[in-house]
């Protein structure tokens, strides 16, 4: 069934092994494997399982939940709500936290459950996303942190580059480093992890720029897309084609490219700007902005061209190709492309 997301599974454990390589070979022992673009999907996550990394980590415990049966530690990547503090403990081993509250509820959720609950305690060093702010005063919180006994304080972490575009370098994480060393003197306990950031934080391998404080990496991007996130580098001896869409051509028309009278707001009320090319042969693929961000994609074919489209219909231009109705194109994506098609459930997944 069409649209499709083909997914070739031996080059994404290639990655991945290749990954967990890189990490050790510069330091780095606790690994999480962040596996939101899957979308819960066991049969692929259950593979990667097999892999020695340290955590299985998530930003939704709905799809950690759908794990259970793996024998892997869990993580949930975003910060826990309220509302669903008795699924985190049920579901994940560790939170990223940075709230007193969020971890006194957490502390009541697993002493009800029977549980101790781990976490690591966020630090912002200028990205400005989640994380307290590292020059504010962070220490009384673990004051509070020592007396919660159903917690267990893992280590410390930050984020970078997904919102601010911050990008890791020494200088920065050596925050970090400095955070660590303040807190291990203050609750007289060696922290286990100290977590430098994400896929952004691979561009430094090998230039002795990491800190040798820094012993842990969440990413995800680097294994399924083969990049590292701070400039967008395919990292050598790593797979970017592991993920391909195919969608099926459901008309081809020969039209002017231009709409004939007055334009005004399209379906998602924006003002389409629309370049005049003459007549034009034109195909419609079955999928749309309802799965994914079109300017996420890319035609495999180079002859063909994404003109535009709506919420079902992916509008091609084929004026220098031969195909022909209900012919298959396929595309490449980028991570955030890739990310939405996996939770489409209009598109289906397989796995090669």
């Amino acid at each position: 069934m069409y649209p499709k997301i083909r997914i070739n599974c031996q080059k994404l454990l290639h990655n991945a092994s290749k990954v967990l390589d890189l990490c050790r070979q510069n330091g780095i022992n606790e690994t999480f494997l962040v596996v939101k673009v899957l979308a819960g999907n066991h049969e692929i996550v259950r593979k990667l399982a097999n892999l020695n990394f340290t955590y299985l980590a998530d930003s939704r415990w709905q799809n950690l939940a759908e794990f259970i049966d793996i024998p892997k530690k869990k993580a949930l990547l975003r910060l826990p709500m309220a509302a669903e503090i008795d699924e985190v403990v049920r579901y994940a081993d560790l939170s990223l936290n940075s709230e007193l509250d969020t971890i006194r509820l957490l502390n009541e959720a697993a002493k009800n459950q029977g549980k101790i609950h781990e976490i690591l305690v966020m630090f912002d060093l200028g990205d400005l996303r989640e994380g307290i702010y590292y020059t504010d005063d962070y220490l009384p919180l673990f004051s509070e942190i020592q007396k919660l006994k159903h917690i267990r304080l893992k280590g410390i972490g930050t984020n970078l580059t997904c919102y601010g575009g911050l990008i890791p370098n020494r200088e920065i994480l050596s925050r970090l480093v400095k955070i660590k060393e303040k807190i291990e003197s203050f609750v007289n306990t060696k922290l286990e992890i100290i977590s430098g950031g994400n896929s952004s934080s691979f561009h430094l391998f090998g230039k002795n720029e990491i800190p040798k404080e820094i012993n842990s990496l969440r990413f995800g991007e680097i294994v399924f897309m083969g990049k590292e996130t701070a400039y967008g580098k395919i990292l050598p001896g790593l797979s970017a084609d592991i993920f391909t869409l195919e969608a099926q051509i459901i008309e081809i028309q020969t039209k002017p490219s231009y709409p004939q009278g007055e334009i005004g707001m399209n379906s998602f009320g924006e003002k389409p700007k629309i370049v005049d090319e003459g007549m034009m042969v034109r195909g419609i693929a079955a999928i749309g902005k309802q799965d994914v961000i079109l300017e996420n994609l890319t035609p495999l074919d180079p002859k063909i061209k994404i003109i535009g489209g709506s919420s079902d219909h992916l509008l091609l231009n084929l004026a220098d190709s031969t195909y022909k109705l209900n012919d298959i194109v396929r595309f490449g994506m980028n991570y955030p492309g890739l990310l939405h098609l996996m939770n489409s459930r209009y598109v289906n997944k397989t796995v090669d």
